[in-house]
C-alpha cells in the first residue's frame, strides 16, 4: 500500500487511509472493492450533473455489471461532468481519487453496506475546460449522454410546457459566441459537431424526476437547437433517441458526519462518499439506437412503457415528500424520519396517497399499490438516512407544479378529492413566508425565491395571492372546489399551526 495516500482527516482525528486506486488492496475487509480491472474500462457514457443520486444509482448499476463480468460492460464506463461553477470541489475530490468513491447503504437497523464504486473513469469540470467536455461528448465511443440536472434544468414553462429561454446562460449559449455554459449548450454543440463529422449521434437519457422525462428532454433540446439552427433542430428531432425512465433511491446530501463515520469505522478517508437507503429501482424505456449496457442483468426493469412506473413514483413518492416536508417543518420536525415516525403525519401521507394520488394512476404492471404506499412510509421513516426536510422543501417551484399540480388537475377534472392536496399547497404558502411557528427564520431555497416569498408576504390581506401565480398553478385560483379547502387550510395553519390543523383534519376527515 502506498504511504503517499495516508492522511490525517480534516477533523484532526486519527490518521486514515485516503481512497485511491493504490490503496484498495489494504482497505478494511468490510468494504467491498472493484474486483474488475478498471484499466480496461473506457468511457461509453458521459453524465452531466453528477451528484449523490447519480453515484448511488446509475453509476452503481454500471459498477454492478462490471463486477458481474457481464460481457461488453467495459465499453460503458462513465465520464462525469460538473456543469456548474460550484462543482469545482467535486472535480477536485474525484480527480484526486481517480473517480473512486464509497457508496454507503444505510439500513434501518443501523447496519451499513459499503462499496467502493469504480465505474466512473473520469470527471471533467465544464467551466474550467469546456473543450475537454466537448471532445469527450464527440468521441465516437461515447454513445450515451445521461442527465441529472434537476427539474428546473430543463427550462420548461410549467403552464404551457414550452421551452423557456429567459435564463442568462441559455441566452448566452443561443448567441453561440463563446464556449457553452449550460447543459443544453453542451448537448447541442456536441451533436452539431458529430453531425458535421458524420459520427452517429449519442442517445440522450434523462434521469430526472419529470413525467415523460425523455419526451421533455427531446422537446426542450430540440427547441433550443432549433433556435440556434433550424436544420440542426430538425436533425436532432429525427435522429436522436431520448428514452424515458423512472429512477428511485433516496439519497440525502453527504455530511461531514458521514465522512467521519466512514473514517472512524473503517479507517477510510473519502472526500465525497455517498449515502443512500437500501431500496433502489430503475424502469427504463429501451430506445438506444447506438446500444446500451445490459442493465437488465443488474436489476433494471427494461420496459416498453415507463409511464405507469413514473407516474406512480412522481405522484406517490415525490408528491408525498412535498406533503411531509412543509407541514413537518412548520410543526418543528427537521428530518423526514421524524415526520414519518409520527402517526399523525404518517396517517396523512397514507390518506393522500390512497385517496388522491393513487386514483390518478393507471395499473402498474407487477406492483401492488397498497404495499407500495406502506413501503414508502417505511422508507421515509428510516432513521439512518437523516434526510432533511429543508432538502425536500428546496426548489418547490420546480417540484409542486411537476408532482402535485397534475394530481390536483386530474382530480378536479374527474370529481376526485383535493382536500389533502390543498393542505399541502397551503403549507408551502405558509412555509414560503420564511418564518416557522416558533418565530425562527426559514431559509427558502428556490430559483423563484423572491417571487414566491413576495406573494406569501401578501396573503394576510390577499389570501389567494400565493395561488394566483399562474406560472405555478395555472387556473387553480379560479376553481372554487380547490380554493375553498385551500383557504380553510391556510387560515388554520396561521391560526392553529400545522399539528393542530392535521389533528382537526383527521378528526373530521371521515
Amino acid at each position: 500500500m502506498s504511504t503517499t495516500h495516508h492522511t490525517t482527516h480534516d477533523s484532526g482525528h486519527d490518521t486514515g487511509t485516503r481512497l485511491h486506486p493504490d490503496t484498495l488492496g489494504g482497505l478494511d475487509p468490510s468494504i467491498s472493492v472493484p474486483g474488475y480491472d478498471r484499466s480496461r474500462v473506457r468511457t461509453g457514457i458521459v453524465h452531466l450533473g453528477v451528484g449523490g443520486f447519480h453515484r448511488a444509482h446509475q453509476a452503481m448499476y454500471v459498477d454492478r455489471l462490471l463486477e458481474q463480468g457481464v460481457p461488453g460492460s467495459e465499453e460503458w464506463g462513465i465520464t462525469g461532468v460538473g456543469v456548474l461553477p460550484q462543482d469545482a470541489r467535486m472535480a477536485e475530490v474525484l480527480t484526486e481519487q481517480q473517480g473512486l468513491y464509497t457508496l454507503v447503504v444505510k439500513h434501518a437497523d443501523g447496519s451499513r453496506d459499503r462499496r467502493v464504486v469504480g465505474s466512473m473513469v473520469d470527471y471533467l469540470h465544464a467551466p474550467a475546460d469546456p473543450e475537454a467536455v466537448l471532445e469527450r461528448m464527440t468521441d465516437p465511443a461515447t454513445r450515451i449522454v445521461s442527465l441529472t440536472v434537476t427539474e428546473g434544468g430543463y427550462h420548461v414553462n410549467p403552464v404551457t410546457g414550452d421551452f423557456d429561454d429567459r435564463d442568462e446562460g441559455i441566452q448566452a449559449d443561443l448567441r453561440g459566441d463563446a464556449p457553452p455554459v449550460t447543459t443544453f449548450g453542451f448537448l447541442t454543440e456536441a451533436l452539431a459537431r458529430r453531425r458535421t463529422a458524420g459520427t452517429a449521434p449519442f442517445t440522450v437519457m434523462s434521469c430526472d424526476n419529470i413525467q415523460g422525462n425523455g419526451h421533455v428532454a427531446q422537446r426542450m433540446v430540440t427547441a433550443f437547437a432549433t433556435r440556434r439552427d433550424a436544420e440542426l433542430g430538425a436533425w436532432i428531432g429525427e435522429h436522436v433517441d431520448f428514452p424515458s425512465c423512472m429512477v428511485d433511491r433516496i439519497t440525502p446530501v453527504t455530511t461531514d458526519d458521514d465522512r467521519e463515520e466512514l473514517r472512524r469505522d473503517t479507517g477510510l478517508v473519502d472526500g465525497w462518499p455517498v449515502v443512500c437507503e437500501d431500496f433502489t429501482q430503475w424502469a427504463l424505456e429501451d430506445r438506444f439506437a447506438q446500444g446500451r449496457p445490459a442493465w437488465e442483468e443488474a436489476g433494471v426493469q427494461v420496459v416498453e412503457d415507463v409511464q405507469p412506473y413514473e407516474l406512480m413514483k412522481l405522484r406517490l413518492l415525490n408528491a408525498s415528500h412535498q406533503a411531509l416536508c412543509y407541514l413537518g417543518y412548520l410543526a418543528g420536525h427537521r428530518y423526514a424520519h421524524e415526520v414519518c415516525q409520527d402517526e399523525l403525519f404518517a396517517g396523512f401521507l397514507l390518506d393522500y396517497m390512497e385517496r388522491e394520488g393513487s386514483p390518478t394512476l393507471e395499473p402498474v404492471p407487477g406492483v401492488d399499490l397498497d404495499a407500495y404506499r406502506h413501503q414508502l412510509v417505511e422508507r421515509f421513516a428510516n432513521p439512518e438516512i437523516r434526510d432533511t426536510l429543508a432538502r425536500l422543501a428546496a426548489e418547490s417551484s420546480d417540484r409542486i407544479p411537476t408532482w402535485l399540480v397534475p394530481v390536483i388537475a386530474h382530480n378536479l377534472a374527474h370529481d376526485g378529492e383535493v382536500r389533502r392536496s390543498a393542505l399541502v399547497v397551503a403549507a408551502w404558502a405558509r412555509y414560503a413566508e420564511g418564518v416557522d411557528e416558533q418565530g425562527e427564520a426559514i431559509e427558502v431555497v428556490d430559483r423563484r425565491k423572491d417571487a414566491v416569498m413576495e406573494r406569501a408576504s401578501r396573503q394576510g390581506e390577499e389570501p389567494l395571492a400565493f395561488l394566483e401565480d399562474r406560472d405555478l398553478f395555472d387556473d387553480l385560483a379560479d376553481q372554487p372546489r380547490f380554493t375553498e379547502p385551500y383557504l380553510e387550510a391556510l387560515a388554520s395553519l396561521h391560526e392553529h399551526g400545522a399539528r393542530a390543523t392535521l389533528e382537526r383534519w383527521q378528526a373530521d376527515r371521515a
